[in-house]
């Protein structure tokens, strides 16, 4: 069966995008209408449990995620690309790079989840796992991580959305697989090229977090910090994320 997803361009330049934990293929904010169509491929996935593919069923895992990337990747004819990840997708993009290192070309993580377990303290550890059944919790978290600036009529369609586009059960399984995976020892010393964006006032995944981790991981990794943006600069900073992207992926 095809996988339903989302293109953007027709350019040479092929990217696969995954999404974060709490949005879909269509929910990247205003960037969507300042991406290059004319210079890049852009291929947008909906996880399964979650947007056009909320019915379809799955085991919720970040494995079966690389899964699907890889079958999207040959359903579109796509040899090699690249890959570009936000959050929890981030450390989706590099359970890929774990699986078929020899079809990725780059590697971009907006505000990615380090390839390591992700360690929470017992507070932070029951406000996420109970977001998937209490909004008020979804909020507390989509507020801290853009530093508590964000307006609540913000908060409240972001709140609105992540409920309305994914299955409880998948939102709680996605969590406790890119929480517990452990790919660090399986990307150390990899040379692919990597560009890692953080937003200035993301209070959780921050730019130390990322030279400790990302930067000590990949050898040819740059962490570029986006002025006036928390964790979503798609939604905050578009212009300024689409640029730092483009101009990553055009350079030789």
């Amino acid at each position: 069966m095809a996988i339903a997803h989302r293109r953007i361009g027709t350019g040479p330049v092929r990217v696969i995008v995954l999404h974060d934990w709490f949005g879909t293929s269509a929910h990247w904010g205003s960037v969507l209408d300042h991406l290059d169509p004319e210079g890049f491929s852009y291929a947008f996935l909906d996880y399964r449990g979650y947007g056009e593919r909320r019915d379809v069923t799955g085991r919720y895992s970040l494995p079966e995620i690389a899964d699907d990337v890889l079958e999207l990747a040959d359903q579109l004819g796509w040899d090699t690309f690249s890959l570009l990840g936000h959050s929890m997708g981030g450390k989706a993009v590099q359970q890929v790079l774990v699986r078929a290192p020899e079809r990725i070309e780059k590697l971009i993580g907006l505000a990615p989840v380090p390839a390591s377990p992700y360690a929470m303290d017992d507070q932070t550890h029951a406000l996420f796992h109970g977001a998937a059944e209490d909004p008020e919790k979804r909020r507390i978290i989509l507020d801290l991580v853009t530093g508590n600036r964000t307006s609540r009529h913000w908060l409240d369609g972001m709140v609105a959305h992540s409920l309305a586009v994914s299955r409880p059960e998948a939102f709680a399984a996605y969590l406790a697989s890119w929480q517990s995976a452990d790919l660090s020892a399986a990307v150390k010393g990899n040379t692919v090229p990597v560009l890692v964006l953080v937003g200035e006032y993301d209070l959780a995944l921050t730019a130390e977090v990322m030279r400790a981790t990302w930067q000590a991981w990949y050898p040819n990794c740059r962490i570029v910090t986006i002025p006036g943006s928390g964790h979503y600069p798609p939604h905050e900073t578009p212009v300024a994320f689409a640029t730092e992207v483009e101009a990553f992926l055009r350079a030789r």
